[in-house]
């Protein structure tokens, strides 16, 4: 059995802390710092096994180095980040397995936002760390792949299972929702605005989400929807065109 203890860090960033409750094994994911990690680990595990990556950038490996001096763990990142991951011990590519005790992840290789990001699909459980390929009502940005390369990561991520949890690298979900309604508008978005506002105002996290609700509400995920052409006034426009169009427009919102 898989336990998830979600940890603020920085400004907005999420890492995880995952327990396999039989091999009492203990992972974290995406350390953005040592001091929020280092003092729930301390008080609830005193150590960690194993820390597991999805990316390079900074606010997501921030915490490797001193983690891995304290606790000895080991370091997970991508194959292609080799170079880039801090404190790398085990590389993975896209569709190894891994055993975490008596559960194992998937790796899925999902570049676009950088060339090695990959997800932790925990298949069995349904649960799967998408970092920042794809958020609540969004997805990140285009930084080192192209628009097509970022299309395909996330139509990989959206047929997984429907009732699979999403664990993302950042509380973006109030202002990906605005983004959304701006430019469409359902009874799924509506209901979910009055949830996130709840989340919020309880100072709690709108994570994790489902594929299934991402679906419903995710533009990112909807651009072959008539409703989400209809709105950009592309009705005939290719998926890929709708997805390059909603992400400029995300990135001046």
């Amino acid at each position: 059995m898989l336990n998830i203890y979600t940890l603020k860090c920085l400004q907005d960033n999420y890492s995880y802390v995952l327990e396999e409750t039989n091999s009492k094994l203990v992972a974290v994911v995406d350390p953005s710092e040592f001091n929020p990690i280092n003092k729930f680990i301390k008080d609830k595990f005193k150590k960690i096994d194993f820390i597991l990556n999805t990316h390079h950038h900074y606010d997501h490996t921030g915490g490797n180095i001193d983690l891995k001096k304290k606790y000895n763990c080991k370091i997970i990142g991508s194959k292609v980040d080799i170079n880039r991951i801090p404190g790398i011990d085990i590389a993975l590519g896209n569709n190894d397995d891994f055993g975490f005790g008596e559960v194992n992840f998937k790796i899925i290789l999902v570049p676009g936002h950088t060339l090695g990001h990959i997800c932790y699909f925990f298949e069995k459980e349904k649960i799967i760390f998408t970092g920042d390929t794809l958020f609540s009502l969004g997805c990140g940005r285009v930084f080192e792949g192209t628009y097509s390369e970022m299309l395909n990561s996330l139509n990989k991520i959206k047929r997984l299972p429907k009732e699979t949890k999403i664990y993302c690298g950042h509380e973006y979900t109030k202002k990906n929702l605005e983004f959304c309604c701006q430019h469409e508008n359902n009874d799924f978005l509506n209901n979910k605005k009055n949830w996130i506002d709840s989340r919020i105002k309880n100072k709690l996290p709108t994570i994790p989400t489902t594929i299934e609700d991402e679906l419903n509400s995710n533009i990112f995920l909807r651009c072959n929807e008539e409703s989400v052409k209809k709105s950009l006034g592309m009705v005939n426009a290719k998926e890929l065109d709708i997805f390059k169009k909603l992400r400029d427009l995300k990135d001046s919102f």
